[in-house]
C-alpha cells in the first residue's frame, strides 16, 4: 500500500505536467501551420505515410485519432453527391459569359457553399447525409481548347490562354474562399499540362517547342497558381517531348514549385502510375520504379500504387524519405487549412446549412449564368427577339429540344428545365406549342461514336412531321447540337459538323417555314456554313444547366438581351484546322493564327441593341521595356434598349522578329449600359504582356518598336486602334 502511494505521488507531477502541456502540437490551433504539419508527419510510420498518399487509402490512426485518406470529390459545374445539387451551365458556357465576377462570386461561390454544406451535414450526422468525400475538389479543368475536336471541350474555358487564365483565377478564388486562415475548398487544376487529345491519351506524346509551352500551353496555369493560389494540380496522362507528365521533374518541380513557388501538391490522374507501366513504358518499368520516379519528380499524391510501393521504394533507396516527407507535408498543409484538424465550429464555413443545396437562390444564379452565356451568332432582318403576344403557334423541333444535357462531372441531376419546357413556361397563355424530335444525333454512325445505338426512328417520317409542324407555325425553333455521347471524356469528335440527320432536319424545316431559328446546344464549335448562309437567326446556347430552358426562352422572347461571346473560333471548314497532333498553334490554330476567315470569330456575339466606341486614349505613346500603358475608351449604347457589351482589347506587334499572333487578347470588360448611356472603360497593359519567348536566352523578351492596341466587340470587329512604342532594347522577364 505504501509502495502504491509512493508511486502515485511520484506520478502526479508528471500527469499534471502533461495536462498543463495541452494537446499535441498538430492539434493545437495556436501553433504555426508548418509546426503543426511537421509534428503530425513526425508521428507517422513509413506505411502510414504511404497510406495517406493514396487518395483512396485506408484511415490511419495517430494517437487514437483516425485520419482519413479519401478526401476528394468533383464539382465542375455541379457538386457530386447522392442528392441533387445545383447544375450550372458547363464550363465553356461560363467562359462565354466573359464575366469573371459572375464566375467567382456567384457560380464558384455557390459550388463551394454546396460542397461545404454537404460536408457539414455529414459531420453532424454521418449516416443520414449520404457519402462524404472531403473538401479537396478536382476542378476546374483549364486545359486549353486548341483542338476543336477534343471530346472534353465542354470542361474547358476556351482557346485563349488569357481568357482561360482570367476564368481560372476567378473559379479558384470562388471555390477556395477569402478567409485568411481557412480554405472553403481546395481547388485542383486539371490536367497539367498540354492535355488536349483523348485518343490514346494514356500513352500519348505531345511534341511541343519551348516557345509554344511558354506562350500558349502554360500561361493560364501560371495565372491560376501564382494569382489564384490554387492548392493542387493534377498531372495529366500524356507525355511532353517524350517525358510523361507524371515523372516530368521540370514540369512538376522546376517550373511549378521552384519558379512559380507553388506550395500545394500535385496529384496524378486516376491510374496515373498504371499508365506509366502499362502505357508509356509498355510494361518495361516496374511499379516500384514508376512510383519512385513519380514522387521524386514532384507528383505528391496518387492511387493505391503509392500505398503499395512507397515503402519498398524507400527501403531500396529509390525514393528519399526527405522527398516523401515533403510530399506528405504539401498534402497535409492543405488539409490543415481546410480545418480538418481544428474544432468543427472554429471554421467559419461550418455554419453553411444543407438547405442551401439547390435552393431557389442557387437556381436563380444558375438561370443568370445561362442567360449571360447565350451567344447570338446571327440575326438577319431582326427576326429576334420574338413578340410572343403575336405568336399563335410555335414549332419546337429537334433531338435536343427536350433533352437534358449534362456531362460526367456534375452531381445527381436536379429538376432540369429543357428548352421545350422553358418555351412552354414562358410563352403567352393560349399559344400552341407544336413539338417533334425530327431526327437523331448519331444513330448507327460508326464514324461518330463506336457505341452508337441502332436507329429507332423512321427518319423520313420524322422529317416530314417536323416540316409539317413548321409549316403550321408562326415560327420554327430547331434545337440541334451534341450531347455527352458525342462530346465526352476518352473520345474525340470525328467531325465538326452536325451529327446524324440534324442538318437535313434544319433544311427541311427552313424549306417549310423561312421564319426558322436554329439554337445550337453544344460545347465544341459546330461548322455549319449552310445554316449561316440560309437561316436568318442562330443562337449558341451550350449545355446550359438546370435553368437553361428558361434562359433560352428569355432570350428568344426578348426578356433578356443576349451578350454572350464566343470563347473559341468556329472554323469555316474542317480543312481549315491543322492535324490534331500538331501542337504548334502558329500552323493555323485559334484566332491568333487562323488561315483565312472563320465561320464565326473568337469573341463574336451580337445584341438586340447597338454600341459605339470612341475616344480611344493611351496614357503614354511610348513606354520603357518594363513599363505599363493605361488604355481608356468610351462605349455608348446607341440603341433603344438596355444591354451588355463586352469590350475586348487586343495587341499586335507591328514588325516582329519571329512569327507573332495577328492579335492577342490582353483585356476585356463586360458592362451593362442603358439606352444612350456612355461609359469610359479603362484597361492596364504591362509591357510584359507584349513579350514573346526567346528560345536563345530561355526567357520572355519585349522587342523595341511599335505595337498596335486594338479595342472592339470581337477579334474581327475592331472599333478603335492606336499605337504604342516600346523603347529602347529587349529585356529579360524571367517567369512572366
Amino acid at each position: 500500500m505504501k509502495i502504491s502511494l509512493v508511486l502515485l505521488s511520484l506520478a502526479l507531477p508528471f500527469v499534471t505536467m502533461l495536462s498543463a502541456a495541452g494537446p499535441a502540437p498538430y492539434l493545437d490551433p495556436a501553433q504555426p501551420l508548418d509546426t503543426r504539419v511537421a509534428d503530425l508527419v513526425s508521428r507517422l510510420t513509413l506505411e502510414q505515410k504511404a497510406a495517406l498518399l493514396n487518395h483512396k487509402g485506408p484511415t490511419v490512426t495517430v494517437d487514437d485519432r483516425p485520419i482519413r485518406a479519401d478526401q476528394w470529390n468533383q464539382c465542375l459545374n455541379g457538386v457530386q453527391w447522392s442528392q441533387p445539387t445545383t447544375l450550372f451551365p458547363t464550363c465553356i458556357a461560363m467562359a462565354a459569359t466573359w464575366n469573371t465576377e459572375l464566375v467567382q462570386n456567384e457560380i464558384a461561390n455557390t459550388l463551394s457553399d454546396e460542397a461545404r454544406a454537404i460536408y457539414n451535414g455529414w459531420h453532424l450526422d454521418p449516416k443520414a447525409k449520404g457519402e462524404h468525400k472531403g473538401l479537396i475538389y478536382r476542378a476546374p479543368v483549364i486545359n486549353i481548347e486548341r483542338n476543336p475536336y477534343w471530346g472534353r471541350n465542354h470542361e474547358a474555358f476556351g482557346e485563349d490562354p488569357f481568357l482561360t487564365g482570367r476564368m481560372a483565377v476567378a473559379y479558384v478564388k470562388g471555390l477556395q474562399g477569402d478567409d485568411p486562415r481557412y480554405l472553403k475548398l481546395a481547388a485542383t487544376l486539371k490536367h497539367y499540362a498540354v492535355n488536349n487529345v483523348e485518343a490514346d491519351r494514356q500513352k500519348l506524346n505531345a511534341n511541343v517547342s519551348e516557345r509554344m509551352l511558354r506562350e500558349y500551353w502554360l500561361p493560364h496555369w501560371r495565372d491560376a497558381v501564382v494569382e489564384g493560389k490554387a492548392c493542387s494540380l493534377m498531372a495529366s496522362y500524356n507525355a511532353i517531348n517524350g517525358t510523361p507528365d507524371n515523372i516530368n521533374h521540370w514540369l512538376l518541380t522546376d517550373l511549378l514549385k521552384n519558379e512559380w513557388k507553388h506550395e500545394g501538391f500535385v496529384v496524378s490522374d486516376l491510374g496515373g502510375v498504371r499508365t506509366m507501366v502499362e502505357g508509356h513504358s509498355a510494361k518495361k518499368m516496374t511499379y516500384v520504379d514508376a512510383v519512385a520516379l513519380s514522387v521524386m519528380a514532384g507528383c505528391d499524391f496518387s492511387d493505391k500504387e503509392y500505398e503499395q510501393n512507397i515503402p519498398t521504394a524507400v527501403r531500396e533507396g529509390k525514393l528519399t524519405e526527405a522527398r516523401l516527407n515533403d510530399a506528405l507535408t504539401r498534402v497535409l498543409r492543405v488539409r490543415f487549412r481546410l480545418g480538418e484538424f481544428d474544432a468543427f465550429d472554429a471554421v467559419p464555413y461550418s455554419k453553411i446549412p444543407l438547405e442551401v443545396v439547390n435552393s431557389p437562390a442557387h437556381r436563380a444564379i444558375a438561370l443568370k449564368a445561362a442567360q449571360q452565356s447565350i451567344v447570338l451568332l446571327q440575326n438577319r432582318d431582326r427576326l429576334l427577339p420574338l413578340d410572343k403576344t403575336k405568336l399563335k403557334r410555335i414549332a419546337v423541333l429537334g433531338p435536343l429540344a427536350d433533352q437534358v444535357l449534362a456531362n460526367n462531372y456534375n452531381g445527381k441531376l436536379p429538376a432540369v428545365v429543357t428548352a421545350l419546357k422553358g418555351i412552354k413556361d414562358r410563352a403567352s397563355p393560349g399559344t400552341e406549342i407544336l413539338s417533334s424530335v425530327g431526327g437523331i444525333l448519331g444513330g448507327n454512325m460508326d464514324e461518330w461514336h463506336k457505341t452508337s445505338a441502332e436507329p429507332k426512328l423512321d427518319l423520313a417520317a420524322e422529317l416530314a412531321k417536323a416540316a409539317d409542324l413548321a409549316k403550321q407555325a408562326d415560327v420554327a425553333l430547331v434545337f440541334v447540337g451534341t450531347n455527352a455521347t458525342i462530346e465526352q471524356e476518352a473520345r474525340d469528335r470525328k467531325s465538326l459538323g452536325l451529327a446524324g440527320n440534324q442538318e437535313e432536319l434544319v433544311k427541311a424545316v427552313f424549306a417549310a417555314n423561312p421564319r426558322t431559328i436554329v439554337v445550337e446546344m453544344s460545347a465544341g464549335p459546330l461548322t455549319v456554313p449552310w445554316i449561316k448562309q440560309n437561316v436568318p437567326a442562330l443562337l449558341q446556347a451550350w449545355w446550359p444547366g438546370e435553368e437553361g430552358g428558361h434562359a433560352i426562352a428569355d432570350v428568344l422572347f426578348g426578356d433578356v438581351n443576349p451578350a454572350g461571346r464566343l470563347p473559341h473560333t468556329v472554323y469555316a471548314s474542317e480543312q481549315q484546322v491543322p492535324p490534331q497532333d500538331e501542337y504548334d498553334i502558329t500552323k493555323g490554330f485559334t484566332y491568333m493564327y487562323i488561315n483565312g476567315a472563320p465561320l464565326y470569330a473568337f469573341g463574336h456575339g451580337l445584341s438586340y441593341t447597338t454600341f459605339a466606341y470612341s475616344n480611344l486614349q493611351l496614357s503614354a505613346q511610348q513606354i520603357p521595356e518594363d513599363g505599363t500603358v493605361t488604355v481608356s475608351i468610351d462605349v455608348q449604347n446607341t440603341g433603344k434598349r438596355a444591354g451588355d457589351e463586352v469590350a475586348q482589347l487586343y495587341v499586335h506587334e507591328v514588325k516582329p522578329v519571329v512569327k507573332r499572333p495577328a492579335k492577342e487578347l490582353r483585356g476585356f470588360q463586360r458592362v451593362t449600359l442603358q439606352p444612350g448611356e456612355k461609359r469610359t472603360l479603362t484597361f492596364t497593359v504591362p509591357a510584359e504582356k507584349l513579350a514573346y519567348w526567346d528560345e536563345s536566352v530561355h526567357a520572355f523578351v519585349v522587342n523595341p518598336g511599335a505595337f498596335d492596341v486594338l479595342v472592339g466587340a470581337s477579334s474581327d470587329d475592331i472599333r478603335a486602334r492606336a499605337q504604342i512604342t516600346v523603347a529602347p532594347a529587349p529585356t529579360s522577364l524571367h517567369g512572366k
